[in-house]
């Protein structure tokens, strides 16, 4: 859209009855960053339906080429705040990688993502899943069905490699909790070795999320963790099996979040509660009338200024349906969730979550108390901002006051045994006492010294 065509949008809106109020801005121009995955939608549809505009807000829209572009554009400034994967802004936070204080008022979504291998691996897995009533692969599958598979790779010789997007992606710790779940070693990272295949059964490098199906399709890799719509995507090229989604591994799991660094939020506060007021109505849009508006969410995602991908493809996940094997299509209506279950609240338990994987890992190098998730996700995650902007909206008339948690001490309610693959529960007020309970991954005061664990 041109500035002027902006401005006539900007008047047209004026006349309109539920014209947001106009908050002072800082700064009116913004570039936004994004990866070209189906979760930036809310900034995709912000835009697209003039909710940045309604707040007096310029935006421009800039596809990256990998999660590290993307960050390095947030910290230098070129971008204004991106679409990030939710252990972007911590890691950076507390120096895993890039040192820079990011934070995030706004979370994209919930679920999202899958596990896809391919054809031939799915081939040698299948035998090992059982079936349902219907003679199709019972739901969840374990990666227990995966683990002689590897051990079949190994004896031969042939390492199991395996993509994930970035080294503190969602899609990382959910492949490395599957594959953990199901008794396969997904490897350690130390301070020396930033591989994170020390010890490691099935070998997890580093993919960019629409490189993943031809990746796959030429053997480099025999599976991967990716969000959509590039594991259904797999599916329409005939390369390989979706086996199993986030959703199923952790029900209503955190995805991405909104960052932005901590001197853009303190030196245009205004700004940035109108920006995350306009996500939140992007949001809302996204999920209202049991998800009504999908169908125009794939059209506006489909083009290729946005994820470029076959509509077909995108919508096979971002309408309430998930396709594995080929023709085995079943209903996920929260595959995609973007407002329900409080998508949108950037919660601290969330953040906790995030933080207990890269200690589980090694990331983390050294124990931590647990007085100190707390404070790092406290100073990431900024539910404050988040509700001044729902309230606004709510004295607008642009939201519901019930759809918002303004009591909430930023913590949910535990996630129990049921919704998550391995049958334990996870607490976001005690992480030490979360990791002591997983059975793979370092706990207490161990740490990783050359390719061994000590401690």
């Amino acid at each position: 859209m041109t500035r002027i065509s902006a401005i006539l949008a900007t008047t047209t809106l004026l006349a309109s009855p539920a014209m947001a109020e106009m908050l002072p801005l800082e700064k009116d121009e913004l570039t936004f960053g994004f990866i070209k995955l189906t979760d930036m939608a809310p900034l995709a549809v912000a835009y697209e339906q003039g909710y940045f505009m309604d707040e007096g807000l310029f935006v421009t829209l800039e596809a990256q080429a990998n999660w590290k572009v993307l960050l390095d554009g947030v910290i230098d400034g070129q971008l204004d705040g991106a679409h990030m994967l939710a252990g972007q802004p911590l890691a950076a936070t507390i120096g895993y990688g890039t040192q820079a204080h990011i934070v995030t008022p706004f979370s994209m979504d919930l679920n999202g993502n899958g596990i896809t291998v391919s054809n031939e691996v799915w081939a040698e897995m299948k035998p090992n899943v059982p079936t349902d009533a219907e003679g199709r692969p019972a739901h969840p599958i374990s990666a227990s069905a995966l683990k002689p598979v590897i051990e079949s790779y190994r004896a031969e010789g042939k390492p199991f490699n395996m993509g994930m997007v970035f080294p503190v992606s969602t899609h990382n710790y959910e492949l490395r909790y599957w594959l953990a779940a199901g008794g396969i070693e997904p490897g350690y990272y130390s301070e020396q070795n930033t591989t994170g295949q020390i010890g490691a059964e099935a070998l997890l490098s580093v993919t960019p999320p629409p490189q993943m199906p031809a990746t796959l399709e030429a053997g480099t890799i025999y599976g991967y963790a990716v969000g959509e719509p590039w594991n259904q995507q797999a599916v329409a090229m005939g390369i390989g099996v979706p086996v199993i989604t986030d959703y199923e591994l952790w029900k209503n799991n955190p995805e991405k979040v909104f960052g932005l660094t901590a001197e853009f939020v303190e030196d245009n506060p205004n700004t940035t509660i109108a920006l995350t007021k306009a996500l939140i109505r992007a949001a809302i849009w996204l999920d209202e009338n049991d998800n009504a508006n999908r169908e125009e969410a794939v059209e506006i995602l489909s083009r290729p200024d946005y994820v470029g991908a076959d509509a077909e493809v995108i919508a096979a996940s971002m309408t309430g349906t998930f396709e594995y094997e080929k023709g085995d299509v079943r209903e996920v209506p929260d595959f995609n969730t973007f407002f329900r279950h409080h998508a949108t609240y950037p919660f601290y338990s969330d953040a906790v979550w995030y933080l207990t994987q890269m200690r589980r890992w090694g990331q983390i190098a050294e124990a931590k108390p647990d007085g100190w998730y707390d404070e790092v996700a406290r100073s990431v995650y900024k539910p404050e901002i988040y509700l001044e902007a729902a309230r606004m909206l709510v004295d607008e008339g642009l939201a519901d006051e019930a759809d918002f948690p303004w009591d909430s001490d930023g913590y949910k309610a535990p996630t129990p045994a049921a919704d998550i693959i391995d049958g334990i529960p996870y607490d976001g007020r005690a992480p030490n006492a979360y990791l002591d309970s997983l059975p793979i991954g370092l706990k207490g005061d161990q740490t990783v010294v050359g390719s061994e664990i000590q401690g």
